[in-house]
């Protein structure tokens, strides 16, 4: 299920982007940021009941080590992957 949860609420009236983007980085530092990524990843998992999330971007460099079921995804994967979902299903099975 791709999904770009960016524009979602989050706290004081912000979009999730805010806290879990380079803003957020600025905002928080390095460790409380990625703490706070790794929480608010982990909480989208379950709350879409997932085998595991792709968790991309350009600051997903920044982790040596990702919590269990999160997987390091490449923003070069985002454009083509994002226009095979679109593409009518005969044509994606070859």
């Amino acid at each position: 299920m791709p999904l770009e949860l960016g524009d979602l609420p989050y706290a004081d009236g912000h979009i999730i982007e805010n806290y879990l983007g380079i803003p957020g980085l600025e905002l928080l530092g390095r460790e409380k940021w990625k703490r706070e990524v790794a929480y608010a990843v982990t909480q989208l998992k379950k709350s879409f009941i997932a085998d595991y999330v792709v968790l991309g971007g350009g600051l997903v460099h920044r982790f040596s080590r990702l919590p269990r079921g999160i997987e390091r995804g490449r923003n070069e994967n985002a454009l083509p992957g994002g226009i095979r979902l679109w593409k009518p299903q005969e044509i994606r099975a070859n």
